[in-house]
């Protein structure tokens, strides 16, 4: 095989079906072989945009995502997308051509020459592998699937260097190894078992560490009777109408007082990250069990009482296996959902009408992808109802903007029979606006909803808020319907309900935009 079959037939051996990226010069001996092994090319219009893409496919279908770039400027433009995925504990392969093996290493001026690109993209991933070797490229592939899938799930990089890539060798694909689960520590598991057994109060914190386990959380749950309370990316892992849900967002005051009147909490692949605490640390006045697969979680931002180090689904099997079923604790459990949904309604009632006409629209088994704008974390993220993992596609940690958009392409693609929607401001829009055009070309019924404050409202509340002069924050409105049309979309205004809108445009030929003023700022 040539270097660049030997990339192919390794992404095939290892299940992948769909790639994002736009192709390069350095990339080009890659490409004839896509068609071959039956991998679909996405087409996106921006590197950023693929790494989105990427993420919200991987998200959507729990499978690794993978990017396909050239060499220098265009992995470069994948960055943001890769931090935000190690931010966000999601596996996605970012793969790109490099300098050749024998490069100067000063450099001499060859096309997109970059000083170290290796180095960048280990900068904001897990790792990032320079092969010296077409025979050496399937095994790459298969080391950086097993990293993909064992432990904490974070992005990689293949550094290829792009003479390599037409050169052939005697290889073949590697079959992807299997990753044993280590079992918890069964000591660990019988005190926590004990504490929770004894626990008058308990309550349980989930994140995104819990999302291929939301079976063993309800049973664990149940028997507990312990209301449950989800950071952003555990939102629906405990569908929004059980009973003990208190729905997701873990920076409301009413949450805080919850944790603190719990005897006993037992916090679940969540890093309790003061990106999920927007006003500050939660106060465990009780006893405090903590649950990562990765050890070194376990100690930050909250010292635990208790610690397992243990994938989340076999550590809550192990629990359930030892406990008990408790006696009914309806009355507490209605009381807190009751308080804390109230003061999510209250604390988002200015896009109160947006988020419950998209819940119409979608159902309990839609996807939202929503990006850093005012609407999403104060309204959609503890508003809008979620009924299964996944259900709330966000750029928690890192915090980027115009993820929402390609993200929400990428998720569409991973299940073409979900409702899928994007949520996105006026400014965040613009950093990924092109990727309408990936989506018009893709002819997906996608609804993008843009929330229009005339600009980034929230640095604007900020600036107020801190009592300086407010200024470099406003934009001047485009026609975003008449921008949505020229690039192959339906563009829409909306005056009111929204509901019927996104359900028209979930029915649609090609992505619809539906623009809604927000004239509060």
């Amino acid at each position: 095989m040539t270097g660049g079959e030997a990339l192919v037939a390794g992404l095939a051996a290892h299940g992948v079906d769909t790639v994002f990226g736009i192709p390069g010069t350095h990339s080009l001996p890659i490409y004839p072989y896509l068609r071959k092994y039956r991998i679909r090319h996405v087409l996106t219009r921006h590197e950023q945009g693929a790494g989105y893409a990427a993420d919200g496919y991987a998200r959507v279908s729990g499978r690794p995502g993978v990017v396909l770039t050239t060499t220098g400027p265009a992995i470069l433009n994948a960055v943001a997308a890769a931090a935000q995925a190690y931010s966000d504990s999601v596996p996605v392969l970012f793969v790109s051509p490099a300098m050749p093996v024998d490069h100067p290493g000063r450099g001499n001026g060859l096309l997109h020459e970059v000083k170290d690109q290796r180095a960048a993209m280990a900068a904001v991933t897990a790792g990032s592998h320079r092969v010296r070797s077409v025979g050496e490229i399937p095994v790459a592939v298969a080391q950086a699937f097993a990293d993909l899938r064992t432990g904490r799930p974070r992005p990689r990089h293949l550094d290829l260097p792009l003479d390599l890539l037409d050169r052939s060798e005697d290889v073949r694909a590697v079959r992807p190894i299997h990753v044993a689960v280590t079992p918890p520590d069964g000591k660990s598991i019988g005190a926590a078992a004990g504490i929770l057994a004894a626990a008058r109060r308990p309550g349980v914190i989930v994140g995104g560490g819990v999302r291929h386990a939301a079976d063993e959380l309800r049973r664990l749950v149940e028997l507990l009777q312990a209301p449950v309370i989800s950071s952003t990316n555990g939102k629906g892992i405990l569908p929004y109408d059980h009973p003990l849900s208190l729905g997701a967002g873990l920076h409301r005051a009413a949450v805080r007082d919850f944790v603190e009147d719990c005897d006993v909490v037992l916090a679940i692949g969540t890093e309790l990250a003061p990106a999920d605490l927007f006003y500050g640390g939660l106060t465990f006045s009780g006893k405090l069990i903590r649950v990562d697969v990765d050890p070194a979680q376990l100690l930050t931002n909250a010292s635990p009482d208790l610690s397992i180090v243990a994938d989340a689904s076999i550590a809550l099997d192990a629990l359930s296996a030892t406990l008990q079923p408790k006696g009914s604790q309806r009355e507490r459990a209605d009381s807190w959902r009751r308080r804390v949904g109230d003061q999510a309604r209250t604390e988002g009632s200015r896009w109160l009408s947006i988020v419950d006409g998209i819940a119409s629209a979608i159902g309990r088994s839609g996807v939202v992808a929503a990006d850093n704008a005012m609407v999403c974390y104060y309204g959609a993220l503890s508003n809008l109802p979620g009924y299964r993992p996944g259900c709330f596609l966000f750029p928690t940690g890192l915090g980027t903007l115009g993820y929402g958009l390609p993200a929400a392409i990428g998720a569409k693609l991973a299940e073409p029979d979900t409702p899928v929607v994007a949520i996105e401001g006026d400014g965040g829009l613009m950093f990924s606006v092109a990727e309408l055009a990936t989506a018009a070309q893709l002819r997906l019924p996608l609804p993008v909803v843009v929330v229009d404050n005339g600009g980034y409202g929230e640095i604007r509340r900020e600036m107020a808020e801190r009592g300086d002069p407010v200024h470099a924050v406003d934009l001047d409105r485009p026609d975003f319907p008449a921008l949505a049309t020229a690039l192959g979309c339906h563009g829409v205004s909306a005056g009111g309900d929204i509901g019927p809108l996104v359900a028209t445009a979930l029915a649609a030929d090609r992505p619809t935009l539906i623009h809604v003023r927000d004239d509060a700022g």
